[in-house]
């Protein structure tokens, strides 16, 4: 979708021939496409159709009066130095029961508008896009020609209705000195485990970027914890289904509030599509991989419309290239990575220390290695999912560790962090577990005095866990048994960073409840990384 920046304040609704008009990028057929496109025939039925009423659109954009389109709120993500992404989705009933939040089966003009001020009295950008029935009337605006290292203000209008005004801010130009970068990091936000009051706090604070780290949405049927909201009695597995679970999600005031305040970089774990799945293999289920990756595409594509992601990263049947980097200045490259789409399955302990075993796939590591190679960043961050660091949970001589984490794939784990020893301040960010952790990245993780290399980061949940607590009892064995490993805590919250060229300071924000709204936010720890000089040290 080619988008023309263009001056003006929103009159009322462009005419037909000012519509731009949707692009699609080619794609060369990967096996798991081929996959798919063999078992349409026999298990689309089953799974629910990805095309169907909305294959047979109008083909004639149009601009029908819609009441209170934009009710799953705005987003922005992904900043470059000259360009951010835009995000709607037109839904006024966003839970309806065919995936398509009430909207007609219509191409509809989609206005937009960035300026440097709130009031948009000056207009940076403009345009219009096209609101697709077969992508559930999502907009992606990629705007382009804007100031490096700056934030505006900015909104969308469909026909009368005008959306709520967002704010964001672009990345600072290639190699630019930067003397300061603030982001937060977060996952796993299960609708029905709490109130989002971590996220309303999180709103409040002055970012330049917000990371999600996965399990944004939950697959699972209604758990019926608190009442503030159930999930259907079932798994989703069709478009419609996963379509309506993430516009359940989007629909909560306080998750538009954070969106809308700063741009978000997304990465996704399991729960977008199935729990502890690998590839084109099911965890929980015994199916056969085509009806799998069938399943996949549909998570996917819901996936894609309910995010603030670039035209590069929208599908491609069962395939989604969502590992990415972004720089800012001279301060902070961030490496995002994908530890889902091209792991091996997860196997025994015993057989844990296969070198051919990969999580992340040989292309996407090989892009990793050679990315932290050139990057001539100050800090080197890897936005990730599963925990990274060796964690033993037995006491004493056994060993057990997670068979859904990087200790699974032990030999791809050490020669990553084998090159993190090379590189200048390594730093990784990591989510999926619901607990906070800090750990020293060692050059032998069962030794506890070789050298450290890097530092992993560990964020909890923003309600997955329900209202959590500050330790278990038997985060006392980990930490015995694991001394690399220097904090746990259950809580519930995100990690606030403040990056300067000297010093990275990590505030672990939590609340002590999310069972019901209103839980004030606390700094529980607070730990400083020293440019240089790998490790951690507390900072009261």
């Amino acid at each position: 979708m080619p988008d023309t920046p263009a001056p003006y304040s929103f009159p009322s609704p462009l005419p037909d021939t000012a519509l731009l008009a949707s692009s699609t990028s080619p794609y060369t057929t990967t096996r798991r496409q081929v996959l798919v496109g063999g078992a349409v025939g026999l298990g689309a039925a089953a799974l629910g159709t990805l095309g169907g009423a909305e294959a047979r659109a109008d083909s004639t954009p149009r601009s029908p009066r819609i009441s209170e389109p934009f009710t799953l709120g705005v987003a922005s993500g992904d900043p470059l130095p000259d360009s951010v992404v835009l995000w709607t989705r037109l839904a006024p009933r966003p839970l309806a029961e065919d995936g398509r939040g009430g909207m007609p089966d219509w191409r509809v003009p989609v206005q937009w508008q960035v300026s440097e001020d709130e009031r948009f009295r000056r207009i940076s950008a403009a345009g219009t896009a096209l609101a697709e029935p077969d992508q559930a009337h999502a907009v992606h605006v990629e705007v382009q020609g804007l100031r490096p290292g700056a934030q505006y203000f900015y909104r969308f209008r469909c026909g009368r209705e005008i959306s709520p005004v967002g704010r964001t801010r672009t990345a600072p130009a290639p190699g630019a000195r930067v003397d300061r970068f603030a982001f937060a990091f977060a996952s796993c936000q299960s609708y029905t485990n709490g109130y989002y009051t971590a996220q309303a706090h999180l709103a409040e604070e002055d970012l330049d970027l917000a990371a999600f780290l996965g399990d944004y949405i939950y697959e699972t049927g209604d758990q019926g914890e608190i009442g503030r909201g159930h999930h259907p009695p079932r798994e989703v597995r069709t478009l419609a289904e996963y379509r309506i679970r993430h516009a359940q999600y989007k629909s909560d005031g306080d998750l538009q509030a954070a969106h809308a305040a700063f741009p978000w970089a997304v990465v996704f774990d399991d729960h977008e599509l199935e729990n502890n799945w690998a590839d084109d293999t099911s965890y929980g289920e015994d199916v056969p991989p085509e009806r799998f990756l069938l399943r996949r595409q549909a998570a996917f594509r819901a996936y894609y419309e309910h995010m603030p992601l670039r035209r590069s990263q929208r599908p491609t049947g069962p395939d989604l290239r969502l590992y990415r980097r972004l720089h800012f200045g001279d301060l902070v490259d961030v490496h995002l990575l994908d530890t889902r789409q091209y792991r091996d399955v997860q196997v025994p302990d015993a057989d844990r220390d296969d070198p051919n075993r990969t999580l992340l796939g040989a292309r996407q590591r090989q892009w990793l290695l050679d990315g932290l190679t050139d990057s001539r960043a100050r800090w080197n961050v890897l936005a990730q999912q599963v925990f990274f660091s060796q964690r033993d949970f037995a006491d004493g001589a056994a060993v057990n560790v997670s068979n859904d984490a990087w200790d699974n794939y032990r030999v791809e784990r050490d020669r990553v962090r084998d090159h993190l020893a090379t590189i200048a301040n390594p730093v990784v960010i990591t989510g999926d577990v619901h607990a906070n952790y800090v750990a020293d990245v060692k050059a032998d993780f069962d030794d506890p005095d070789s050298a450290t290399v890097a530092t992993e980061l560990v964020g909890t949940s923003f309600t997955s866990g329900r209202d959590g607590q500050d330790q278990r009892p038997t985060d006392a064995v980990q930490l015995r048994e694991n001394p690399h490993i220097h904090f746990i805590n259950r809580n519930r919250g995100y990690v606030r960073n403040t990056v300067t060229p000297t010093e990275w300071t990590a505030d672990y924000r939590v609340v002590d409840y999310v069972s019901a709204p209103g839980a004030p936010i606390t700094d529980r720890a607070r730990f400083v990384i020293d440019a240089g000089t790998p490790g951690v040290r507390p900072r009261g």
